[in-house]
């Protein structure tokens, strides 16, 4: 039987698809006036809060692979990251425009003199060498950097974390939940050093063992 051709044989365009889908909402409800009283603040809260899910969700594929054996799932890692790049360039961009109306003079007091605005744009300039580095030509020329490049994603993610736990002013349920999944990837990732320090201390004493044997 002839196995089928093109997209049939791959779910990214429904990856693509489905990451698409919150805009997607956001757009009808804008039209439909759903938005609520003030358009602005929803529009600018619901497209950092998928940048923030997008980056998590981008964070989790390695420990889904490792616990699940699920190795195919880092084929989406570098959509779902470009996509978390994408939410919060529309999550900066709708404060650039529609908030401050290119104001540059009151976004740089914003920067200054607002914690939580200094954190949000401090993570996306990190994320903006990561997004411009993805593609294939960037990987074969940056060669082994590009992988110490990338781990820029770990810190970036704990000032889109904090951005949002500062952010908030009263309910800090839910910045405190990606707060803690935020943790918990970060935490895992570093349970293979330790493992891997702990190995090489067993071998290198097994070795010292058997060397004084010998002699």
């Amino acid at each position: 039987m002839r196995r089928p051709s093109g997209w049939w044989r791959s779910p990214k365009p429904l990856v693509f698809g489905v990451c698409l889908v919150p805009l997607a909402l956001l757009v009808l409800d804008g039209f439909q006036g759903r938005l609520g009283a003030n358009p602005v603040e929803t529009i600018t809260h619901a497209t950092g809060l998928w940048g923030l899910r997008l980056l998590l969700l981008t964070l989790s594929i390695t420990p889904l692979r490792r616990l699940c054996g699920w190795n195919r799932l880092i084929a989406y890692r570098r959509m779902l990251g470009l996509f978390a790049f994408f939410y919060a360039s529309l999550h900066l961009s709708t404060y650039l425009v529609f908030d401050q109306f290119f104001d540059l003079r009151a976004i740089w007091d914003d920067v200054l003199e607002r914690p939580y605005i200094t954190l949000g744009f401090s993570a996306f300039v990190l994320l903006v060498p990561l997004a411009v580095t993805s593609t294939n030509g960037w990987i074969r020329r940056l060669g082994k950097r590009w992988v110490t490049l990338h781990k820029l994603i770990y810190p970036a993610a704990i000032l889109v974390s904090a951005h949002f736990l500062w952010l908030v002013k009263a309910d800090y349920r839910e910045s405190g939940i990606y707060a803690l999944i935020l943790a918990l990837l970060l935490g895992y990732r570093l349970l293979p050093v330790r493992t891997g320090k702990r190995r090489r201390s067993r071998t290198a004493q097994a070795n010292g063992a058997m060397g004084r044997v010998s002699r």
